[in-house]
């Protein structure tokens, strides 16, 4: 378990304030490298909703339900604000199996949506211009896990982050994203002894091959929508 996450023995067993505030306290944390994370939590403008099991039956339209009620009443103007679905299950094997069930949690959602995607980005994954879109809205999403390689992507349960992607774009439009950047990179070299590899500048690269935490090939592609496959 990750130096800055409470160990959990059984998400099954414990209350949902208990899985929540894991993951609050995980982020307060004095050496949590993510400047935007601490900022969502300690301003709480984190929406935090529990579910069973990561990509299973009935969950997404759960949690498009839910995504639909954090756009519609969280002011985007107010400052950072994310949406965090934190699951009890299932048993996280590795990366790759991560990896696995949260494009299919993410094909899922995609299949039940009936709005349109959002025009403000692009619906390719291998466009750099790409985010995911649910509801209407735009998000760029960070996957956590027991099994990540990073210690800031390490959670005691499964978990997907949806931050509002137009914050990303009013970040850089202001000349403050260089900064933030730098300094988490800063923070997370001084947490773990290296730049997460996987973190490009916002809008060199698809941002689809940051989701889910694990190092990937230049070949690799999202396997997205839910009838393309994966590769390298």
């Amino acid at each position: 378990m990750s130096q800055l996450a409470p160990e959990i023995p059984d998400p099954h067993a414990v209350s949902v304030h208990e899985l929540a505030s894991a993951l609050a306290e995980m982020v307060s944390h004095p050496g949590y490298p993510c400047l935007g994370a601490r900022s969502v939590f300690h301003r709480d403008r984190a929406t935090v909703r529990v579910y069973d099991e990561l990509a299973g039956d009935g969950v997404a339209a759960l949690l498009l339900a839910d995504l639909r009620q954090f756009a519609a009443t969280t002011d985007p103007d107010a400052g950072f604000a994310s949406f965090v679905a934190t699951f009890r299950g299932p048993c996280i094997e590795d990366e790759r199996h991560f990896e696995r069930l949260l494009w299919s949690q993410l094909g899922q959602l995609h299949n039940i949506d009936d709005q349109s995607w959002n025009e403000g980005v692009s619906a390719d994954p291998t466009d750099e211009h790409f985010a995911f879109s649910a509801g209407g809205t735009a998000y760029f999403i960070v996957g956590l896990h027991p099994k990540a390689s990073r210690d800031a992507r390490r959670t005691p349960t499964p978990a997907l982050v949806f931050n509002l992607h137009e914050q990303f774009e009013e970040l850089r439009a202001s000349g403050r994203f260089s900064r933030m950047r730098d300094k988490i990179r800063e923070r997370d070299v001084n947490l773990q002894g290296t730049v997460n590899p996987m973190v490009a500048d916002h809008g060199q690269d698809s941002e689809a091959r940051q989701y889910s935490g694990r190092q990937v090939g230049p070949g690799w592609t999202a396997p997205f929508p839910p009838d393309k496959k994966e590769h390298q």
